[in-house]
């Protein structure tokens, strides 16, 4: 029911598929909820999570789940590991006891290549997070070669770049577009940490939804990345979104965090070269689109 996955449970219905949801609801929101899909509400840490999957059955887990930030993970990694790493292999333990056939994981590609050698990644770049986030999405992966080997499950792993669109949640530490629309369009003054010539690659929901369709796949396996390959630094973002919620607020620069990479962009080589997967929303329709969605009082 968050920002996401809520898009892939909407296209996996379309597409004719069974869809049960576990969520938390920490961050999902009930408007976000397909009606078609059947929800549980637990945490993906509980062990009576095997109940569900003994009374469910799926063949496929696509897996969203997360604590997602940075800078958390950084100033309490011990959590980080609890959800990302311990949570994910819960799951993993319930799946394989009661048929599980494959596994979608959200991995991140913004983290587990660390800080790059070449711009953009691809999915054969060495791969050294420098952050817990990063290291507990690669162990995450690791696991699922572990559980391929030892039971035979299937899996793919989408190395997302960040992703930005319609529902993202600007409250706390989300995604820096989000968060600055919100502060843009309620008159308040956004800040950019550090000099803000830090870059990300930013990917639109739709064309992540995308991906995730080709993931169920039979022959989808192993890492792709998910990103447009381009490099946007902050400022950049900051000014265009100025520009598009008619703010006049100043370029205001705060100290810089710790744990954050200085540059990041990946390149989705597998996606495109085993299913013509490709962006169809460039970075200015696609920051209109969600200024345009925050405008219309999605708040």
């Amino acid at each position: 029911a968050g920002f996401i996955a809520s898009h892939i449970v909407d296209a996996y219905v379309a597409d004719g598929h069974e869809v049960v949801v576990i969520d938390n609801m920490s961050t999902g929101k009930e408007e976000n909820k397909n009606p078609k899909a059947k929800y549980y509400t637990m945490d993906i840490c509980d062990p009576k999570i095997t109940d569900i999957f003994e009374s469910e059955k799926p063949e496929i887990l696509s897996h969203h789940a997360a604590q997602i930030d940075v800078r958390t993970s950084v100033a309490d990694p011990q959590f980080d590991i609890k959800v990302n790493l311990g949570g994910f292999v819960n799951l993993l333990e319930a799946g394989r006891k009661n048929g599980l056939k494959k596994v979608i994981l959200a991995s991140s590609g913004g983290t587990v290549y660390g800080e790059q050698n070449v711009f953009p990644a691809t999915e054969d770049h060495p791969t050294r997070p420098i952050c817990p986030y990063g290291l507990n999405k690669l162990g995450s992966e690791q696991y699922l070669y572990f559980y391929e080997k030892e039971y035979g499950l299937k899996w793919v792993a989408l190395r997302y770049a960040n992703i930005y669109g319609p529902r993202q949640n600007p409250h706390g530490e989300a995604g820096v577009v989000a968060i600055f629309i919100k502060k843009m369009l309620a008159g308040e003054q956004p800040v950019i940490n550090g000099d803000g010539k830090q870059t990300r690659d930013y990917v639109f929901v739709s064309d992540v939804v995308e991906a995730n369709r080709l993931a169920l796949k039979d022959n989808a396996y192993g890492p792709y990345n998910v990103g447009t390959g381009v490099e946007t630094d902050v400022n950049a973002i900051f000014r265009a979104l100025r520009e598009f919620t008619d703010s006049t607020c100043d370029e205001q620069h705060v100290p810089a965090k710790s744990g954050e990479q200085a540059r990041c962009s990946i390149e989705a080589v597998r996606m495109k070269n085993e299913f013509n997967w490709n962006t169809t929303v460039e970075f200015a329709d696609g920051m209109k689109r969600m200024a345009e969605w925050f405008v219309s009082g999605n708040r």
